[in-house]
């Protein structure tokens, strides 16, 4: 379930706020409906993931890849592919620990 608030919330944002608020999303997200630590990473990790390999295969796919191509060759990538998994796990790991954060503060304020 919090896998797919987060991958919601981030997809539909993602449009019209700027990229850091899928920070506040997972944090909030895994603050109201986390239950474990790396349960609640795993899902805001992989619903990041997810969001913006999709996101950013939806950007570059109608254009034939060239300015992912150029810019994978800016980086001294050998593909495009790579570029787009390292944007995936960039915001993965963005998505994880604001996750965490979320779950570890309410545990962190909340009577056991």
């Amino acid at each position: 379930m919090l896998f797919l608030i987060i991958l919601v919330l981030t997809i539909a944002s993602s449009y019209f706020l700027p990229w850091w608020t899928l920070a506040m999303i997972a944090f909030g997200a895994a603050y109201f409906f986390g239950k474990k630590p790396g349960q609640s990473f795993l899902s805001g990790f992989a619903a990041i993931l997810v969001a913006w390999t999709v996101l950013a295969l939806i950007q570059t796919l109608p254009n034939n890849n060239i300015l992912a191509d150029r810019v994978a060759k800016l980086m001294q990538l050998h593909n495009w592919v790579f570029l787009l998994l390292a944007t995936g796990l960039i915001g993965g790991l963005v998505g994880g620990m604001s996750a965490l954060s979320g779950v570890l503060i309410r545990k962190a304020f909340t009577k056991p």
